[in-house]
């Protein structure tokens, strides 16, 4: 499969897109806000205990408060220097994604503990304590960051999890030998108690180059130890790659081929860092040079303003919605304009085969996260439900975040989860509609004359006022002096007194004043 990352940096945003076989897959967007944050490390200072969630409000100055939750937080402080076995989990379960892929550091490393062994927060973080932190989820929505005192560190071909003595291999790497080697290779160099993960990228390594990171990645940890003592809370103490840089050192090689960027400043700074970290991938790296722009170039400026619709239409006629609210993301399944040819059994199973294959995609695309609920059109057959389901496992293979799908409900429902660590693309491209506010429906016209009247109709009749002014947006104005004239004239007759209308174009569509005139 051809894959190619295409950089378009000319612009207040950067915007990094991943092509297989010339089709848009993934789409990574940057700005300079607190949007793509996840991975910084921050000194931060606790503001506020919750013994009842278990978890802590932290400052890390950001625009708002970031929080820890009891699971994610060491000992109650800082890591310390030297590293703490604190996990007996296997790494080589997690995805090479996992670690870095989507811009986050290892939250499934912290140790979960049950029982008595388990602490409360409120005996391990007090308020006005300062506490070093990385962010595992950038804010999102109203939630503010999420945070964990399990630091890691990526690099190239290793992972560096200071506060873990575990050594794992992505389990990407299949080869039993080469596992082997490469164990042992990391536990023979490792001079302190610190965890490691060889990436995927490590495969065929040798020796001396995983040295090399390793000592790197060792004295990065140092450096920000260091720093933590030196500053005062809330500080930045290490902040992650751009997005460009880390689309070229997890997705070049492994995921794309080559990188076309648009941007000369953007492009000598990725040549420099390939040149250094990835120097036998020197020759992947090309200046575009054409006069339009790079995206229209390659046609994605149409495929990413499908990606924030909410109807995407199927080959076949069919149909999906999807539908992100504040705590999952639904899709609906329809048949649309496509009618079958034989029975409905077969028309209803081809339409949610197809729609599988476009969610999958549309779910990797959009970057969606958390809870997904998709209503497939019902199926009596269960043979039927379990072809759409393993067809929806297999599509989701390629989507490097993790996911989790259970079996098709009695209700036609599968119910799924993909790991959140970033807005999705419609959360940072869109906001909630001024007008609505985020409803999604608005009363109508119709709605707003009939309350308009009843609202006249509750200060009754006042003898010492002969008029009253009526102040609308002009769509209800028009309404009311077409249509609902008779509404009006009603009205005049109920309170005893004359109705002048005035359209005013500031005015919201349900907005109205009345003003009683002696």
């Amino acid at each position: 499969m051809d894959k190619e990352l295409i950089i378009n940096a000319l612009g207040p945003e950067i915007r990094v897109a991943l092509l297989e076989n010339g089709v848009l897959s993934e789409i990574y967007v940057e700005r300079q806000d607190e949007s793509n944050i996840a991975g910084n490390i921050y000194k931060g200072r606790i503001q506020r205990v919750l013994p009842g969630m278990q978890a802590a409000f932290v400052d890390a100055g950001l625009k708002q408060a970031a929080f820890i939750y009891v699971d994610d937080v060491l000992n109650g402080k800082s890591p310390p220097p030297e590293g703490v076995c604190i996990n007996n989990e296997d790494p080589d379960a997690e995805e090479d994604a996992d670690l870095m892929g989507e811009n986050g550091p290892i939250s499934s490393m912290s140790p979960r503990t049950t029982g008595t062994d388990k602490l409360p927060i409120e005996d391990m973080l007090k308020e006005g304590q300062e506490i070093l932190v990385q962010i595992a989820r950038s804010p999102i929505g109203s939630k503010g960051a999420r945070l964990t005192t399990y630091v890691s560190l990526p690099g190239r071909f290793l992972v560096l999890m200071p506060t873990v003595d575990h050594i794992g291999i992505s389990r990407r790497i299949a080869d039993e030998s080469e596992r082997s080697r490469l164990r042992e290779i990391i536990e023979t160099m490792r001079t302190r108690p610190y965890g490691y993960i060889v990436r995927t990228a490590g495969e065929g390594v040798n020796r001396d180059v995983l040295e090399r990171e390793m000592e790197f990645l060792d004295n990065l940890w140092n450096d920000i130890q260091l720093r933590c003592h030196e500053v005062s809370a809330p500080a930045l103490l290490h902040e992650e790659l751009t997005v460009t840089l880390r689309c070229v050192r997890d997705l070049l090689a492994h995921e794309a081929d080559r990188v076309t960027i648009d941007s000369p400043a953007v492009y000598r700074t990725v040549s420099s860092f390939i040149e250094k970290f990835m120097p036998r991938l020197k020759n992947s790296v090309v200046q575009y040079s054409g006069e339009e722009p790079i995206f229209d170039a390659y046609n994605l400026e149409v495929d990413i303003q499908r990606a924030l619709k909410k109807k995407v239409w199927l080959k076949c006629g069919g149909y999906i919605v999807i539908e992100i609210t504040e705590a999952l993301v639904v899709i609906d399944v329809n048949t649309g304009r496509y009618v079958g040819k034989r029975n409905f059994a077969e028309t209803v199973l081809k339409t949610n085969l197809e729609a599988v294959k476009e969610i999958a995609y549309q779910i990797r695309l959009r970057n969606l996260g958390g809870i997904i609920i998709i209503d497939f059109i019902d199926m009596d057959s269960r043979a039927d439900q379990e072809k759409v389901y393993n067809t929806l496992k297999e599509s989701l293979c390629r989507d490097k975040a993790k996911t989790n799908v259970l079996p098709m409900s009695e209700l036609g429902l599968i119910q799924m989860t993909r790991k959140r660590v970033v807005k999705s693309i419609p959360r940072m491209l869109c906001e909630p509609c001024f007008y609505c506010e985020g409803e999604g429906l608005l009363l109508s016209r119709r709605t707003i004359c009939y309350t308009i009247f009843r609202d006249v109709c509750r200060r009754g009749a006042e003898p010492e006022t002969s008029r009253i002014h009526l102040r609308v947006h002009p769509v209800i104005a028009d309404l009311l002096l077409g249509e609902e004239s008779g509404l009006i004239s009603s009205l005049e007759d109920r309170v005893g007194r004359q109705i002048y209308i005035y359209p005013d174009d500031s005015y919201h569509l349900e907005q109205y004043d009345i003003t009683e005139v002696r």
